[in-house]
């Protein structure tokens, strides 16, 4: 607790049954708190009888985690931290979603500096009504963000809390929806640009937090992207299934073979970046060859390891969990041979753990209670 520069305060805000409580779970579970086995289930921070039966978090609860970053992260730290120290405590609030208890909502961000904010990314789309003259598929139109999701934002955004954003409940999209890959990106592209405009609106201009306020797509603003991917403070995954990714772990993944720093490759794997796979080069407009970047080295190897699985092509799927080095043993080699969604699950978790990301999303982007009271003290106090 000395080492103040390397304290996060942080809440956990979202609409009611967007996942957050599911998504705390593995952050618990990677502090040693819970086993691996029983995050995404327990709901651990749902403590009350009627919590557990409603299967809805109803008081703010309080945990402090333990976290080591890794080494190779701590140059990603922008503000002020502890010399030679990587340890950090992170003091999470998970808080209600529903409107009814939005007052607990209010004391949790009170006591904090920064905030995960979950959006369900299914729960803002609708199924479309208009099926297009040439394809066989029926296009979704993305509505954005819900209602309770913008007024919890607010309330973090007067409270002068910077926010994270994390999409959840992608596994959905891919095994429910069967969204293509275009559609997906299209999805995360407007709930980041919902999510940023609602930011700008509610937010100080050239207040004390400066790069909160944000430049979107579409309306154009003082300041630069607070919520942006290329920055590492977006991530996507599935709380249920205790899988999570942020570009940077793909960007690092891909560094070595383009010769490239990972910081700089993050900025071609999101927006109009377009690679021709034949002709190895990039382009800022897609033609034909050409596919997003995000579609090609994100999105591509997920939908590759989704469809082996859930179709039991034994062959293939053991030919990638060989390309990504994952390995399974023990108890868990009978579902090896049986495939489908549990195998799915625990490839997903040891591939791309959730409580790794989130736990590096926070200590990396929220500030510390030192670099916070800096901008929170005159109001806190007023």
């Amino acid at each position: 607790m000395d080492k103040k520069r390397n304290i996060r305060n942080m809440s956990v805000i979202a609409h009611v049954d967007h996942g957050k409580s599911t998504l705390t779970d593995s952050l618990v579970c990677k502090a040693g708190i819970i086993a691996q086995q029983k995050a995404g289930e327990m709901r651990f921070t749902d403590t009350r009888k009627d919590e557990q039966e409603r299967c809805i978090t109803i008081k703010s609860t309080a945990i402090s985690l333990y976290y080591e970053l890794p080494a190779k992260d701590l140059v990603f730290i922008k503000q002020e931290r502890e010399p030679d120290q990587a340890h950090f405590l992170i003091n999470l609030i998970d808080s209600p979603g529903h409107v009814d208890f939005s007052s607990e909502v209010t004391a949790a961000l009170r006591v904090t500096d920064g905030a995960l904010v979950v959006v369900d990314c299914v729960s803002g789309m609708i199924v479309g009504c208009l099926k297009l003259s040439k394809a066989k598929h029926f296009r979704l139109f993305v509505l954005g963000v819900c209602v309770q999701t913008e007024t919890v934002l607010r309330q973090a955004i007067a409270e002068r809390i910077k926010p994270i954003l994390f999409m959840n409940k992608m596994d959905r999209a891919l095994l429910e929806l069967q969204l293509q890959q275009e559609d997906l990106y299209q999805t995360f592209q407007r709930i980041i640009e919902n999510v940023n405009v609602i930011i700008a609106t509610y937010g100080e201009d050239g207040g004390p937090m400066g790069e909160i306020q944000v430049k979107s797509v579409i309306f154009t603003f003082s300041k630069p992207f607070e919520v942006d991917p290329t920055k590492g403070t977006v991530g996507f995954g599935a709380g249920l299934h205790g899988w999570a990714f942020t570009l940077k772990e793909f960007a690092e993944m891909y560094s070595a073979k383009f010769k490239i720093e990972p910081d700089k490759l993050m900025k071609r794997l999101w927006g109009d970046n377009f690679f021709s796979p034949s002709e190895k080069k990039w382009a800022k407009s897609g033609g034909e060859g050409y596919v997003r970047g995000f579609n090609q080295f994100i999105l591509d190897p997920i939908f590759k390891v989704f469809r082996a699985i859930m179709d039991c092509k034994k062959e293939e799927y053991l030919a990638l969990l060989d390309k990504l080095s994952i390995k399974i043993s023990g108890d868990d080699k009978e579902k090896l041979e049986e495939g489908g969604k549990p195998l799915l699950k625990l490839v997903m978790k040891q591939w791309l753990p959730a409580g790794d990301i989130l736990l590096t999303m926070i200590a990396l982007h929220l500030p510390s209670p030192m670099v916070a009271q800096r901008y929170r003290a005159e109001l806190l106090y007023e």
